[in-house]
Protein backbone atom coordinates (compact mmCIF):
# COMPACT_ATOMS: atom_id res chain seq x y z
CA UNK A 1 0.00 0.00 0.00
CA UNK A 2 1.02 3.64 -0.09
CA UNK A 3 2.78 3.63 3.28
CA UNK A 4 5.11 0.74 2.40
CA UNK A 5 5.67 1.16 -1.32
CA UNK A 6 9.31 0.52 -2.26
CA UNK A 7 8.90 1.69 -5.85
CA UNK A 8 9.24 5.24 -7.09
CA UNK A 9 8.39 6.98 -10.32
CA UNK A 10 5.48 8.01 -12.52
CA UNK A 11 3.07 5.52 -14.07
CA UNK A 12 0.01 5.79 -16.30
CA UNK A 13 -3.07 3.98 -15.02
CA UNK A 14 -4.26 3.50 -18.60
CA UNK A 15 -1.26 1.19 -19.16
CA UNK A 16 -2.23 -1.17 -16.33
CA UNK A 17 -4.28 -4.33 -16.74
CA UNK A 18 -4.75 -5.56 -13.17
CA UNK A 19 -6.07 -9.05 -12.52
CA UNK A 20 -7.91 -10.14 -9.38
CA UNK A 21 -8.62 -13.74 -8.42
CA UNK A 22 -11.57 -14.86 -6.33
CA UNK A 23 -9.21 -15.79 -3.49
CA UNK A 24 -7.66 -12.31 -3.54
CA UNK A 25 -11.11 -10.73 -3.48
CA UNK A 26 -12.08 -12.78 -0.43
CA UNK A 27 -8.80 -11.94 1.33
CA UNK A 28 -9.48 -8.22 0.83
CA UNK A 29 -12.84 -8.35 2.64
CA UNK A 30 -11.61 -6.45 5.69
CA UNK A 31 -12.05 -2.79 6.71
CA UNK A 32 -10.03 -0.18 4.75
CA UNK A 33 -6.68 0.78 6.33
CA UNK A 34 -7.96 4.05 7.83
CA UNK A 35 -10.47 2.01 9.85
CA UNK A 36 -8.01 -0.57 11.18
CA UNK A 37 -8.33 0.96 14.65
CA UNK A 38 -11.97 2.06 14.46
CA UNK A 39 -13.84 1.31 17.69
CA UNK A 40 -16.97 2.52 19.43
CA UNK A 41 -14.72 4.36 21.88
CA UNK A 42 -13.04 6.35 19.10
CA UNK A 43 -16.35 7.31 17.48
CA UNK A 44 -17.03 10.88 18.55
CA UNK A 45 -20.77 11.46 18.50
CA UNK A 46 -21.78 15.05 17.76
CA UNK A 47 -23.91 16.31 20.67
CA UNK A 48 -25.87 18.47 18.22
CA UNK A 49 -27.19 15.28 16.62
CA UNK A 50 -28.46 12.87 19.32
CA UNK A 51 -29.09 10.17 16.69
CA UNK A 52 -25.32 9.60 16.53
CA UNK A 53 -25.04 8.62 20.20
CA UNK A 54 -28.25 6.61 19.91
CA UNK A 55 -26.88 4.72 16.92
CA UNK A 56 -23.63 4.04 18.75
CA UNK A 57 -25.44 2.54 21.75
CA UNK A 58 -27.74 0.41 19.58
CA UNK A 59 -24.81 -0.92 17.58
CA UNK A 60 -22.86 -1.71 20.74
CA UNK A 61 -25.79 -3.84 21.87
CA UNK A 62 -25.93 -5.49 18.45
CA UNK A 63 -22.22 -6.29 18.78
CA UNK A 64 -22.75 -7.86 22.21
CA UNK A 65 -21.29 -5.02 24.24
CA UNK A 66 -23.37 -4.48 27.38
CA UNK A 67 -24.32 -0.88 28.18
CA UNK A 68 -23.05 0.71 31.37
CA UNK A 69 -25.07 -0.53 34.32
CA UNK A 70 -27.48 1.91 35.91
CA UNK A 71 -28.11 1.91 39.64
CA UNK A 72 -31.53 0.86 40.84
CA UNK A 73 -33.35 -0.42 43.89
CA UNK A 74 -32.74 -3.79 45.47
CA UNK A 75 -35.65 -5.35 43.56
CA UNK A 76 -35.04 -3.50 40.32
CA UNK A 77 -34.45 -5.49 37.17
CA UNK A 78 -32.73 -4.31 34.02
CA UNK A 79 -35.14 -3.39 31.29
CA UNK A 80 -35.38 -5.91 28.50
CA UNK A 81 -34.53 -4.26 25.19
CA UNK A 82 -36.42 -4.87 21.98
CA UNK A 83 -35.71 -8.08 20.12
CA UNK A 84 -32.88 -7.48 17.69
CA UNK A 85 -33.27 -8.32 14.03
CA UNK A 86 -30.51 -10.30 12.31
CA UNK A 87 -29.28 -7.15 10.62
CA UNK A 88 -28.71 -3.46 11.28
CA UNK A 89 -28.88 -0.89 8.52
CA UNK A 90 -27.25 2.51 9.01
CA UNK A 91 -29.10 5.12 6.98
CA UNK A 92 -27.69 8.63 6.83
CA UNK A 93 -25.88 11.26 4.84
CA UNK A 94 -22.27 10.98 3.78
CA UNK A 95 -19.55 11.92 6.22
CA UNK A 96 -21.47 11.22 9.45
CA UNK A 97 -19.34 8.25 10.53
CA UNK A 98 -21.35 5.29 9.20
CA UNK A 99 -18.30 3.42 7.92
CA UNK A 100 -16.46 4.03 11.22
CA UNK A 101 -19.38 2.48 13.11
CA UNK A 102 -19.56 -0.42 10.64
CA UNK A 103 -15.86 -1.11 11.18
CA UNK A 104 -16.39 -0.83 14.94
CA UNK A 105 -19.00 -3.60 14.72
CA UNK A 106 -16.55 -5.73 12.74
CA UNK A 107 -13.76 -5.24 15.28
CA UNK A 108 -16.02 -5.63 18.34
CA UNK A 109 -17.77 -8.88 17.45
CA UNK A 110 -15.66 -11.88 18.49
CA UNK A 111 -16.60 -13.81 15.37
CA UNK A 112 -14.33 -16.48 13.95
CA UNK A 113 -15.55 -15.86 10.42
CA UNK A 114 -16.50 -12.30 9.50
CA UNK A 115 -16.22 -10.19 6.38
CA UNK A 116 -16.23 -6.48 5.56
CA UNK A 117 -16.59 -5.12 2.04
CA UNK A 118 -18.27 -2.58 -0.16
CA UNK A 119 -21.46 -3.54 -1.95
CA UNK A 120 -19.62 -3.60 -5.27
CA UNK A 121 -17.02 -6.00 -3.87
CA UNK A 122 -19.69 -8.53 -2.93
CA UNK A 123 -21.47 -8.37 -6.27
CA UNK A 124 -18.11 -8.65 -8.05
CA UNK A 125 -17.29 -11.72 -5.97
CA UNK A 126 -20.53 -13.36 -7.08
CA UNK A 127 -19.56 -12.58 -10.66
CA UNK A 128 -16.09 -14.07 -10.22
CA UNK A 129 -16.98 -17.18 -8.19
CA UNK A 130 -20.58 -17.86 -9.18
CA UNK A 131 -23.64 -17.58 -6.95
CA UNK A 132 -23.55 -21.08 -5.42
CA UNK A 133 -19.84 -20.91 -4.60
CA UNK A 134 -20.33 -17.50 -2.98
CA UNK A 135 -23.19 -18.79 -0.83
CA UNK A 136 -21.09 -21.80 0.17
CA UNK A 137 -18.19 -19.48 1.04
CA UNK A 138 -20.22 -17.23 3.33
CA UNK A 139 -22.56 -19.85 4.80
CA UNK A 140 -21.71 -20.37 8.45
CA UNK A 141 -20.04 -16.98 8.82
CA UNK A 142 -21.10 -15.01 11.87
CA UNK A 143 -21.02 -11.51 10.39
CA UNK A 144 -21.22 -9.84 6.99
CA UNK A 145 -20.58 -6.07 6.85
CA UNK A 146 -21.68 -4.28 3.66
CA UNK A 147 -20.57 -0.69 3.14
CA UNK A 148 -22.50 1.67 0.82
CA UNK A 149 -25.36 -0.65 0.03
CA UNK A 150 -26.67 0.32 -3.41
CA UNK A 151 -29.08 -1.37 -5.81
CA UNK A 152 -28.25 0.19 -9.16
CA UNK A 153 -29.76 -2.45 -11.43
CA UNK A 154 -32.23 -5.36 -11.34
CA UNK A 155 -29.46 -7.96 -11.55
CA UNK A 156 -27.80 -6.72 -8.36
CA UNK A 157 -31.19 -6.59 -6.65
CA UNK A 158 -31.99 -10.23 -7.37
CA UNK A 159 -28.50 -11.50 -6.54
CA UNK A 160 -28.11 -9.63 -3.24
CA UNK A 161 -31.61 -10.26 -1.93
CA UNK A 162 -31.25 -13.98 -2.60
CA UNK A 163 -27.76 -14.10 -1.13
CA UNK A 164 -28.64 -12.22 2.05
CA UNK A 165 -31.83 -14.22 2.48
CA UNK A 166 -29.94 -17.50 2.38
CA UNK A 167 -27.27 -16.24 4.76
CA UNK A 168 -29.75 -14.88 7.31
CA UNK A 169 -31.58 -18.22 7.24
CA UNK A 170 -28.30 -19.96 8.06
CA UNK A 171 -27.59 -17.67 11.04
CA UNK A 172 -25.36 -14.97 9.58
CA UNK A 173 -25.81 -11.50 11.06
CA UNK A 174 -25.71 -8.48 8.75
CA UNK A 175 -24.58 -4.88 9.14
CA UNK A 176 -24.88 -2.42 6.28
CA UNK A 177 -24.57 1.29 5.54
CA UNK A 178 -26.24 3.35 2.84
CA UNK A 179 -27.47 6.81 1.96
CA UNK A 180 -30.90 5.31 1.20
CA UNK A 181 -33.36 3.47 3.49
CA UNK A 182 -33.69 -0.22 2.52
CA UNK A 183 -37.32 0.12 1.44
CA UNK A 184 -36.33 2.92 -0.96
CA UNK A 185 -33.35 1.21 -2.61
CA UNK A 186 -33.51 1.46 -6.37
CA UNK A 187 -35.89 4.43 -6.44
CA UNK A 188 -35.35 6.61 -9.48
CA UNK A 189 -32.78 4.21 -10.93
CA UNK A 190 -34.63 1.30 -12.48
CA UNK A 191 -38.11 -0.22 -12.37
CA UNK A 192 -37.93 -0.78 -8.63
CA UNK A 193 -41.64 -1.55 -8.45
CA UNK A 194 -40.94 -4.79 -10.32
CA UNK A 195 -38.73 -5.93 -7.47
CA UNK A 196 -40.63 -4.60 -4.45
CA UNK A 197 -41.24 -8.07 -3.03
CA UNK A 198 -37.52 -8.85 -3.05
CA UNK A 199 -36.56 -5.43 -1.69
CA UNK A 200 -39.14 -5.56 1.10
CA UNK A 201 -38.17 -9.13 2.00
CA UNK A 202 -34.58 -7.99 2.35
CA UNK A 203 -35.46 -4.87 4.37
CA UNK A 204 -37.45 -7.02 6.83
CA UNK A 205 -34.14 -8.52 7.98
CA UNK A 206 -32.77 -5.12 9.02
CA UNK A 207 -33.37 -2.75 11.88
CA UNK A 208 -32.96 0.66 10.24
CA UNK A 209 -30.93 3.15 12.29
CA UNK A 210 -30.99 6.75 11.14
CA UNK A 211 -27.85 8.83 11.69
CA UNK A 212 -28.03 12.60 11.17
CA UNK A 213 -25.15 15.03 11.09
CA UNK A 214 -22.80 17.22 9.10
CA UNK A 215 -20.23 15.83 6.67
CA UNK A 216 -17.03 15.73 8.74
CA UNK A 217 -14.91 16.02 5.60
CA UNK A 218 -16.31 19.51 5.00
CA UNK A 219 -15.54 20.81 8.48
CA UNK A 220 -11.86 21.48 7.82
CA UNK A 221 -12.14 23.43 4.58
CA UNK A 222 -14.55 25.43 2.48
CA UNK A 223 -15.02 25.95 -1.24
CA UNK A 224 -14.17 23.83 -4.25
CA UNK A 225 -11.76 21.00 -4.78
CA UNK A 226 -8.21 22.23 -5.33
CA UNK A 227 -7.26 22.87 -8.97
CA UNK A 228 -3.61 23.24 -9.96
CA UNK A 229 -2.03 25.11 -12.83
CA UNK A 230 0.00 23.08 -15.30
CA UNK A 231 3.40 23.85 -13.74
CA UNK A 232 2.07 23.29 -10.21
CA UNK A 233 0.63 19.97 -11.27
CA UNK A 234 3.85 18.80 -12.90
CA UNK A 235 5.81 19.78 -9.81
CA UNK A 236 3.40 17.97 -7.48
CA UNK A 237 3.52 14.74 -9.52
CA UNK A 238 7.31 14.90 -9.88
CA UNK A 239 7.77 15.49 -6.15
CA UNK A 240 5.51 12.57 -5.22
CA UNK A 241 7.40 10.36 -7.70
CA UNK A 242 10.66 10.92 -5.82
CA UNK A 243 9.14 9.42 -2.68
CA UNK A 244 6.78 6.82 -4.09
CA UNK A 245 4.59 6.02 -7.07
CA UNK A 246 2.52 8.75 -8.71
CA UNK A 247 0.06 8.30 -11.56
CA UNK A 248 -0.34 10.82 -14.37
CA UNK A 249 -3.25 10.45 -16.79
CA UNK A 250 -5.45 12.68 -18.91
CA UNK A 251 -8.97 12.61 -17.48
CA UNK A 252 -10.49 11.35 -20.74
CA UNK A 253 -7.93 8.56 -20.90
CA UNK A 254 -8.65 7.49 -17.32
CA UNK A 255 -12.41 7.49 -17.89
CA UNK A 256 -11.98 5.42 -21.04
CA UNK A 257 -9.74 2.92 -19.26
CA UNK A 258 -12.19 2.48 -16.40
CA UNK A 259 -14.77 1.38 -18.95
CA UNK A 260 -12.50 -1.47 -20.01
CA UNK A 261 -12.03 -2.81 -16.48
CA UNK A 262 -14.51 -4.40 -14.10
CA UNK A 263 -14.93 -2.15 -11.02
CA UNK A 264 -13.70 -4.99 -8.82
CA UNK A 265 -10.25 -4.42 -10.37
CA UNK A 266 -10.06 -0.72 -9.45
CA UNK A 267 -8.63 -1.60 -6.05
CA UNK A 268 -5.66 -3.24 -7.78
CA UNK A 269 -5.34 -0.27 -10.12
CA UNK A 270 -4.47 2.06 -7.24
CA UNK A 271 -2.95 -0.27 -4.65
CA UNK A 272 0.67 0.92 -5.03
CA UNK A 273 -0.03 4.61 -5.58
CA UNK A 274 1.08 7.46 -3.35
CA UNK A 275 -0.62 10.10 -5.50
CA UNK A 276 -3.25 10.15 -8.25
CA UNK A 277 -2.78 12.79 -10.93
CA UNK A 278 -5.32 13.69 -13.64
CA UNK A 279 -5.22 16.47 -16.21
CA UNK A 280 -7.97 18.16 -18.17
CA UNK A 281 -10.88 17.30 -15.87
CA UNK A 282 -14.25 17.92 -17.54
CA UNK A 283 -17.89 17.50 -16.66
CA UNK A 284 -19.21 13.98 -17.09
CA UNK A 285 -22.42 13.71 -19.09
CA UNK A 286 -22.68 9.93 -19.47
CA UNK A 287 -24.27 8.12 -16.53
CA UNK A 288 -22.23 4.94 -16.96
CA UNK A 289 -18.97 6.90 -17.04
CA UNK A 290 -20.01 8.83 -13.95
CA UNK A 291 -20.87 5.70 -11.96
CA UNK A 292 -17.59 4.04 -12.89
CA UNK A 293 -15.75 7.17 -11.79
CA UNK A 294 -17.61 7.07 -8.46
CA UNK A 295 -16.43 3.49 -7.93
CA UNK A 296 -12.87 4.57 -8.73
CA UNK A 297 -13.08 7.52 -6.32
CA UNK A 298 -14.26 5.16 -3.57
CA UNK A 299 -11.18 2.97 -4.03
CA UNK A 300 -8.86 6.00 -4.05
CA UNK A 301 -10.48 7.42 -0.92
CA UNK A 302 -10.43 4.07 0.91
CA UNK A 303 -6.68 3.90 0.26
CA UNK A 304 -6.29 7.53 1.46
CA UNK A 305 -4.42 8.57 -1.69
CA UNK A 306 -4.10 12.33 -2.37
CA UNK A 307 -5.41 13.58 -5.72
CA UNK A 308 -3.94 16.41 -7.83
CA UNK A 309 -5.79 17.69 -10.88
CA UNK A 310 -6.03 20.36 -13.57
CA UNK A 311 -9.06 21.57 -15.48
CA UNK A 312 -12.54 21.68 -14.00
CA UNK A 313 -12.69 21.43 -10.18
CA UNK A 314 -13.42 17.80 -9.37
CA UNK A 315 -16.41 18.74 -7.22
CA UNK A 316 -18.09 20.00 -10.41
CA UNK A 317 -17.50 16.84 -12.43
CA UNK A 318 -21.14 15.75 -12.02
CA UNK A 319 -23.50 18.19 -13.73
CA UNK A 320 -26.79 19.56 -12.41
CA UNK A 321 -28.82 17.08 -14.44
CA UNK A 322 -27.02 14.15 -12.84
CA UNK A 323 -27.28 15.63 -9.37
CA UNK A 324 -31.03 15.91 -9.85
CA UNK A 325 -31.39 12.21 -10.72
CA UNK A 326 -31.67 8.95 -8.83
CA UNK A 327 -27.94 8.73 -8.10
CA UNK A 328 -27.75 12.15 -6.42
CA UNK A 329 -26.58 10.86 -3.03
CA UNK A 330 -23.95 8.65 -4.62
CA UNK A 331 -22.54 11.60 -6.59
CA UNK A 332 -22.59 13.87 -3.54
CA UNK A 333 -20.64 11.30 -1.55
CA UNK A 334 -18.05 11.15 -4.33
CA UNK A 335 -17.82 14.95 -4.41
CA UNK A 336 -17.19 15.01 -0.67
CA UNK A 337 -14.43 12.43 -1.03
CA UNK A 338 -12.88 14.22 -4.01
CA UNK A 339 -12.78 17.49 -2.09
CA UNK A 340 -11.02 15.80 0.81
CA UNK A 341 -8.56 14.01 -1.49
CA UNK A 342 -7.51 17.19 -3.33
CA UNK A 343 -6.93 18.95 0.00
CA UNK A 344 -4.87 16.06 1.39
Amino acid sequence: MTATSARTGIIHLSDLQPQVTGAEMVASLVPPPQFDEATFETYRADAAYPSQQGAKETLMAFSGIAPAAKRGGFFSRPKKGPELKPGVYLDGGFGVGKTHLLAAIYHAMPARRKYFGSFIEYTALVGAMGYKNTVDLFRGSELLCIDEFELDDPGDTMVMTRLLGELVASGTRLAATSNTPPNALGEGRFAAQDFLREIHAMSASFQTIRIDGVDYRQRSFDGHAVVLGESEYEAAVADAATRGVASDDPFNGLIGHLARLHPSKYIRLVEELDLVGVTGVRELTDQSEALRFVAFVDRVYDAQIPVRATGLPLDLVFGEEMLAGGYRKKYLRAISRLNASTHA
